[in-house]
């Protein structure tokens, strides 16, 4: 029958002699990226459901382990490991799902996502999510705990910090307290 004939095979052409292949010599002229826009992404490249906008501050990365004392005047993503002080008075540290912190922090402002054992200030506000852990003392003029976000510790809210941080610096304790306002 007419529909019953195989497709003759294709001769496949021979092999060059490798001595004949002439490769391009070296350029100084970089190849353009492809646009990345409408390609799939595979799922090892997604990045964490917190991260930092470019170029808006540090990261500190998972891997990363610090003991010792951090300041700086840029906002600080930290992930990784951190046995000491943070100290970031005027900026903002995020402390990432991964991170484990053994440390007393001044900030800003401060979002927990992960884990900290120390004594949290913050001049704005704290903010504890819902798998954040902190084991603490807090001391700030806003705070937030999302329900399921586990916490121990105290919590002091000072008012005066937003306004100005001038007793900031120091430690809760050592502020003297105003005295008492007595009737005559």
């Amino acid at each position: 029958m007419w529909g019953n004939k195989k497709p003759e095979p294709k001769a496949m052409p021979a092999p060059a002699d490798p001595a004949r292949i002439k490769l391009p010599e070296k350029s100084a002229i970089r190849p353009v990226a492809a646009p990345l826009e409408g390609r799939a992404m595979s799922a090892d490249a997604a990045r964490s459901p917190v991260s930092l906008p470019a170029g808006t501050g540090a990261r500190l990365g998972a891997s990363l382990c610090v003991k010792g004392e951090i300041s700086g005047n840029e906002d600080l993503h930290v992930d990784g490991t951190v046995e000491g002080l943070i100290q970031l008075d005027d900026r903002k540290l995020t402390v990432g799902i991964s991170a484990k912190l053994t440390a007393d922090v001044v900030a800003r402002e401060i979002v927990v996502y992960g884990s900290v054992k120390g004594n949290l200030r913050a001049r704005d506000r704290i903010e504890i999510k819902k798998d954040g852990s902190v084991v603490g003392d807090l001391t700030t003029a806003r705070i937030m705990i999302e329900d399921g976000a586990y916490f121990k510790g105290s919590i002091e809210i000072d008012r005066n910090a937003s306004d100005s941080g001038t007793h900031f610096a120091q430690p809760a304790y050592s502020r003297a307290l105003p005295a008492p306002a007595t009737a005559d």
